[in-house]
């Protein structure tokens, strides 16, 4: 989300925060240590982003303790594996820089310069691509990324900055790899760009303050949430433009997706409403919700890897809180401090992205 947007919306989570019993908390220092970290239950860790703080949140699965921070650039928002699963990059959007982790060891292996304003970034399923939306400075870069090498993360060659509206926020890339559809939050718009070609395809208006875009599995359907509202729009991407087929009713603030791992759901975080929609992606219907409370945002679907039971983690940015629900139940199950306003999580006992 912009920080034009944030703004806007920091109030009225604030105040629903603050009715369940939540309170955002002043910030604290962080400390980094050097080395592999040391998670007592031997499974891979869970990574919070602290966008305020710049630094990642390491925290045990079992334990559920935070056993590290590492350092990054200025205001980390989102991450992603690359397709070799070798390197977890952070995106540091002040800083102009990626940082790269170890995605089992829990460390920084190195910082990757001159990546202006990686806001939100995705890698096309051929790996040939890497596509970074740059939030404020309102474009979209494509990279040709190779894994190539003995340097961690790979290599990035910019081949294009592509001129979009205002603040570029989420991005989406079909099974093909042959288009990006991005948000632009505050023209509320969406644009989709060719990517052998670098020319953008269409561009159409949307409703107010779209954020997170996820194109389901046969690439038809594109789903945005409207973070400036309280709903997804369903839009049919097969034709151009682009054809709205449903607004989807979830909660306030619909901001954020996850797959649901069975290639039929997905779930949406309601960053006002405070709660987390589950969509059937056949019926383009709510059928489950839960409470999240906190301001949520960033979603991710944790599988034990012994009983292959689900877990929803989501950051409560405004709560300093990961927050763990036990879908199977509805119940929040934990609230883990993390540092302040955080944003992206990711694990590598993560359920199918599909």
């Amino acid at each position: 989300m912009s920080r034009r947007s944030a703004v806007k919306l920091m109030a009225a989570a604030l105040g629903a925060a603050a009715s369940a019993g939540l309170q955002a908390q002043p910030g604290q220092s962080a400390s980094a240590a050097s080395g592999p970290v040391a998670i007592a239950s031997g499974r891979a860790p869970v990574f919070v982003l602290n966008s305020l703080d710049a630094t990642i949140s390491v925290i045990d699965p079992v334990s559920w303790t935070e056993v590290r921070r590492l350092p990054t650039g200025k205001e980390p928002h989102h991450l992603y594996l690359t397709p070799d699963e070798r390197s977890l990059l952070v995106a540091n959007a002040m800083s102009d820089s990626i940082t790269v982790v170890d995605p089992r060891a829990g460390t920084v292996l190195r910082t990757v310069a001159d990546i202006g304003d990686p806001y939100h970034l995705r890698f096309s399923p051929d790996m040939k691509w890497l596509v970074t939306a740059a939030n404020r400075l309102d474009h979209l870069a494509i990279y040709r990324w190779q894994s190539q090498g003995p340097q961690a993360g790979g290599t990035f060659e910019l081949v294009k900055k592509v001129p979009a509206g205002r603040t570029p926020s989420h991005l989406a890339i079909d099974s093909k790899s042959s288009v990006v559809y991005a948000s632009l939050q505050d023209s509320d718009e969406l644009i989709a760009v060719d990517l052998a070609t670098q020319a953008p395809r269409w561009t159409v208006a949307v409703g107010k303050m779209p954020a997170d875009v996820y194109l389901t599995p046969d690439d038809k359907t594109l789903l945005v949430g409207m973070t400036g509202d309280e709903v997804v729009e369903a839009w049919d991407v097969t034709q151009n433009p682009p054809v709205l087929v449903k607004r989807i009713k979830t909660g306030a603030g619909a901001h954020a997706f996850r797959a649901w791992g069975d290639g039929q759901h997905v779930l949406v975080s309601n960053r006002v409403a405070n709660s987390i929609s589950r969509i059937d992606l056949r019926t383009l219907s709510v059928v489950e919700s839960y409470a999240a409370p906190g301001g949520p945002d960033c979603i991710d679907v944790l599988v034990d890897p012994g009983t292959k039971a689900k877990l929803i983690l989501v950051t409560s940015r405004w709560s300093r809180r990961l927050t763990v629900i036990d879908p199977a139940t509805r119940q929040i199950v934990r609230q883990v401090p993390v540092g302040r306003s955080p944003h992206g999580v990711w694990t590598l006992e993560h359920a199918s992205r599909r």
